[in-house]
């Protein structure tokens, strides 16, 4: 199988994974962080180690919090912190559904973007008063990347919160200053699934998420894994190593791409965007079919998180495109252990399966 659905998750970095195995059972590793003992001392030792190696990629000035994964990072800082700041909600219309649901939920403001999927300037009559702005950093289907630190400013004129959705940012791009909150998930940084953190920035008032144990800080309660936390840990002081070199890779194969695809519509701006990210679209193609025809290809039409529902992008939807483009719309996704021989491959055998649709 040849893997173009790196939004959707990565591979796991084999230094994420030998860091994992001394706390998946080995020796003592086993141990609860929670515990006082020697070995449970060495686990919460191992979980610190790991929130700083994952924080250092983040604002200086906030306190990191593991979570389950950014679905439960944004729940938490959408649901509980409209609790804390109750003057309203506000964000974009192509945010994540894990953002967008708890939007629908807390009968937020949603904020347009415009046909190149890149947020509209902060409209001041739309931005709540003492409650909070969501905006992510880059877009899960499109990548473009939206004015964070616009919003941000925008919210704070209002004594307003802002939560910035990183995931598909973190390790990246550069994290701007400015939001208060941001979520973000180890397994799109070559981490393992089941991983994420919430961070807040000092002196932000956020309520606990859960109660029980105490455990971090006394915001989540429940035992912390240190396999989990080390494995995330090793991914992010990984991608802050590897920063400039995984970004000229990922500028390389964008041009290949757009190379071999000349007669495909990007949806979506060219700059700025996240260039890992190709969502493109071609008439008289069926996207569905496509993926059927070229089965030995990993790509998607959209969000993994939708895929199964049958619905267009709401992304797409929400730029303006066509239902009729956006169901032939793919959204092709690559980094750091695609090689150039694979996504040559792979774009080929969907040029193929699109000539069997006939199209040229």
């Amino acid at each position: 199988m040849i893997y173009l659905d790196y939004q959707a998750t990565t591979p796991l970095a084999p230094e994420a994974r030998e860091a994992m195995l001394r706390w998946l059972g080995e020796d003592d590793g086993f141990a609860n962080p929670s515990s006082t003992h020697k070995a449970g001392r060495a686990a919460a030792a191992a979980v610190e180690v790991a929130r700083d190696q994952v924080a250092a990629l983040l604002p200086k000035g906030g306190r990191l919090f593991f979570t389950s994964g950014a679905t439960e990072a944004l729940n938490w800082a959408l649901l509980r912190g409209a609790d804390a700041m109750p003057g309203g909600v506000a964000g974009l219309s192509i945010e994540h559904a894990a953002s967008l649901q708890c939007l629908e939920r807390l009968n937020a403001t949603i904020l347009p973007v415009d046909g190149e999927g890149l947020a509209l300037p902060p409209d001041d009559t739309l931005i709540p008063e003492s409650g909070i702005v969501a905006a992510m950093l880059v877009n899960n289907e499109v990548g473009t990347v939206q004015p964070v630190a616009d919003f941000a400013a925008a919210a704070h004129a209002k004594n307003s919160l802002m939560l910035c959705d990183a995931v598909q940012g973190y390790g990246r791009v550069a994290i701007p200053d400015g939001p208060d909150l941001i979520a973000i998930s180890a397994h799109k940084i070559h981490g393992p699934k089941g991983i994420g953190a919430l961070w807040v920035k000092d002196g932000v008032d956020l309520p606990p998420l859960m109660f029980g144990g105490a455990q971090e800080q006394g915001m989540r309660s429940g035992t912390v894994s240190p396999a989990l936390c080390a494995g995330f840990g090793a991914a992010a002081a990984l991608a802050a190593e590897r920063f400039d070199k995984d970004a000229e890779h990922v500028e390389n194969l964008w041009s290949l791409a757009r190379d071999m695809l000349p007669e495909w519509t990007l949806n979506g701006a060219e700059t700025p965007r996240y260039h890992g990210n190709l969502n493109v679209r071609r008439e008289g193609v069926n996207g569905l079919r496509l993926m059927s025809d070229a089965r030995d290809v990993a790509f998607s039409l959209g969000s993994a998180c939708g895929s199964g529902s049958g619905k267009v992008s709401h992304v797409l939807r929400a730029m303006g495109v066509s239902e009729a483009d956006a169901r032939a719309s793919i959204r092709l996704g690559w980094g750091r252990y695609t090689s150039e021989r694979e996504l040559r491959d792979g774009l080929t055998a969907i040029k193929d399966a699109a000539r069997l649709q006939g199209v040229n």
